[in-house]
Parts: structure tokens; C-alpha cells; sequence
């Protein structure tokens, strides 16, 4: 078995070292928070004294270069770093004001409300029907409602509610990535982890992904890790930019794009570098 990643309670309160006004962007009734998240890998610090909430029915871009911590930060929200053994984690992350890092906390439970979806789709190996249902325990006349909810707020039941037992391997990848959803939103989330969700499907796959994030933010929180500026400006209320560890700024995503307060984000965002 694995070892959970170290993590440090005494370091929480403290905001980002430097940080102005423009890091530091709270939203009031947070369903999520971090204060002060420290990430190492070993030697490596990735991600540095992070302070940032998570609003109720909002998406919010997690925008950087390669390698900047966005992913790690991620991760962190519903401790999938626990599964690296050489992570070490500090600071203080709550759900809902509780701690999510607390000796206590129940990570699969954790992980039904705070549920991810990777950057390349992961169907299970089994059937439509089975992927959506591994999560919940219901009886089999609940169950059915329940998939056939799922995949429609996933916006694929139209497509497939005549070859539910087929693979869900099967399907092309942009219908993978949305029983992938539907297989996450089946336990009930809270809040939705997206990793590059659209980096591995071609535009028209894409752009059903973004038209189904708009429509699950009514019900959920999103988080969304993007490469794609574009999509990031248009997902998302709110955007945070990452620069080698740092939080550099977080606010409403269009004053970020026509107005950042960072040069360091204004020269990501013109281009400059990236």
C-alpha cells in the first residue's frame, strides 16, 4: 500500500508570500478553499503557498505554462496525490468547511464529492450501462433512473439508450470523455475536477464538452485545468493563472483577459511566452 502524502497543519493560515489584492479574489460561501497549499515532489517545490476558493455553481480555469502546478493543485482538492508517495503536502483544504486532509476524512467519500475527469477518457472495461452505475449503490428500478439521469445531464443518453450494454469503450472518444461524466456526476458531486478533459478530442467533440460544462455548472462547482486560453475565456466565471508554482492572479475571467493586474499574466495571455 502506498503512503498518503505528509501534511502539514501548522502552515495553513498564512495567504500567498507577496501576494497583492489581485491574488487574493474570495468568493463568498466557497464550497472549496485552500490556504496556504504548499506541493513538494521530493526536492521539488511545485506548487507554492496557494490561497484560492472554489464558488458554488461556477467554472474556474486554471490557466499556466507546462509544469506550473496547475495539475498538482488539482490533484490536491480530492488528494489524489495521495497515490505519489513523495508528495508532501501542507496547508489547510476544506469542503464545505470541513478538512478534506483530516486523519478522519473518508477519501473515498471524498472523491464521490469532489470527482475528477482526466485528460484522456477512461471508460471501465465493461459495459454503457456498468460504467455509469460502478459508483452508486441502488436498487436495480433506482439504478436505472439514476443512469439513464446521468447520461442525460452527461448529454449522451439520446446516443446511446439503445446499446446500453455495449462497451463503453466502444464509443469515440468525445463520448467517452461524456460517460466519463456521467459516471462522475452518477455519485453526486459536489465539485467537478477537469484535467484537460478537451485536450485529447478533435474541435466538435470539444466544443460538446464546453456547451455540457456550461450546463453542469447550474448543479455542480467545476474546476477546469486548460491549456486552451480560448476556452478558458469561454467555460469560466472565474480564472486563475499559474506561473512555476505560484498563484500569480485569480479573478472574473474577463477582466483577467482584458485587464490583468500581473505583467506576468498580461505577457501569457498576449503571447509573449507560454
Amino acid at each position: 500500500m502506498q503512503e498518503s502524502p505528509v501534511i502539514d497543519r501548522a502552515a495553513a493560515a498564512a495567504p500567498p508570500a507577496g501576494a497583492g489584492a489581485a491574488v487574493r479574489d474570495p468568493v463568498p460561501d466557497a464550497v472549496m478553499t485552500a490556504r496556504g497549499v504548499n506541493v513538494h515532489y521530493g526536492d521539488k517545490h511545485a506548487v507554492k503557498n496557494v490561497s484560492l476558493d472554489i464558488g458554488r455553481n461556477q467554472v474556474l480555469a486554471m490557466i499556466g505554462p507546462s509544469g506550473c502546478g496547475k495539475s498538482t493543485f488539482l490533484r490536491c482538492l480530492n488528494r489524489m496525490n495521495d497515490t505519489i508517495v513523495a508528495a508532501r503536502v501542507d496547508g489547510v483544504i476544506t469542503l464545505d468547511g470541513n478538512d478534506v486532509y483530516d486523519r478522519k476524512q473518508d477519501v473515498a467519500q471524498l472523491r464521490a464529492r469532489v470527482g475528477i475527469v482526466f485528460q484522456k477518457p477512461t471508460p471501465f472495461p465493461h459495459s454503457i450501462y456498468a460504467n455509469v452505475a460502478y459508483g452508486p449503490r441502488k436498487r436495480r428500478g433506482d439504478m436505472d433512473e439514476l443512469v439513464h439521469l446521468s447520461l442525460a445531464r452527461a448529454g449522451l443518453w439520446e446516443e446511446v439508450k439503445d446499446r446500453l450494454s455495449t462497451p463503453g469503450t466502444s464509443l469515440s472518444g468525445g463520448q467517452q470523455q461524456r460517460l466519463c461524466i456521467a459516471r462522475t456526476i452518477a455519485v453526486n458531486p459536489e465539485v467537478i475536477l477537469m484535467d484537460e478533459p478537451t485536450s485529447a478530442l478533435d474541435p466538435i467533440a470539444s466544443a460538446r464538452i464546453e456547451d455540457l460544462i456550461d450546463e453542469l455548472r447550474a448543479n455542480y462547482a467545476i474546476v477546469i485545468v486548460t491549456h486552451n486560453m480560448q476556452q478558458a475565456a469561454r467555460v469560466s466565471q472565474r480564472t486563475a493563472y499559474f506561473h512555476m508554482g505560484d498563484l500569480v492572479e485569480v479573478g472574473p475571467t474577463d477582466l483577467i483577459f482584458t485587464n490583468p493586474q500581473q505583467k506576468l499574466t498580461e505577457d501569457y495571455i498576449t503571447g509573449r511566452f507560454g
